[in-house]
């Protein structure tokens, strides 16, 4: 899905907007803090949402763009049956990696990128972790991934990896903040 840019050639100067809006951990929209729920708006955001080359995502309102604040990742992916949709409603696509951060976060990089799994879906997502001898991962053995060791649980063949959250966007080059 491409973020229509025709407007801009009509009004070329219309000044960037920061700090206005965020994606939040649950894949939310905020406007100012406040969650969005006009259903109308949330498509026009999600049709809208896109990255520029310097890793900024942005909301593209016409000739404006209003750069989003991310509380975690540029995505945050739900589980839909046996995939997983980004929060604008855009399949994942496959899963290549599997990661696990300091706060015991779910992060999947995917064909659409990096993302957060949302944590409503964590139980069910922990719940299919193995163990390598194919046994349910218990509770020490996502502690001894926390404590930096990987290898040792898969979520379908894939490897659970630690990941700091803080290397994140340098790693996936985005810029979660971004400021004029």
């Amino acid at each position: 899905m491409a973020v229509d840019l025709s407007a801009i050639a009509k009004w070329p100067n219309v000044p960037a907007c920061y700090d206005w809006l965020s994606l939040d951990r649950r894949g939310d929209w905020r406007l100012q803090g406040e969650r969005v729920t006009h259903s109308g708006l949330i498509a026009f955001i999600n049709r809208q949402y896109g990255c520029d080359e310097s890793g900024c995502w942005f909301l593209q309102n016409g000739p404006q763009r209003v750069f989003v604040s991310l509380a975690c990742t540029p995505w945050v992916f739900h589980s839909l049956d046996d995939t997983f949709v980004s929060h604008t409603g855009q399949p994942a696509g496959s899963i290549e990696a599997v990661y696990l951060d300091e706060e015991g976060s779910i992060l999947l990089q995917t064909t659409l990128g990096i993302g957060l799994l949302d944590d409503r879906d964590l139980a069910d997502f922990l719940d299919q972790c193995r163990t390598a001898a194919e046994q349910p991962a218990d509770e020490a053995a996502f502690f001894a991934l926390l404590g930096g060791r990987s290898g040792d649980i898969y979520w379908h063949k894939l490897p659970l990896q630690p990941i700091v959250t803080a290397d994140l966007p340098k790693r996936y080059n985005f810029n979660p903040q971004p400021q004029p």
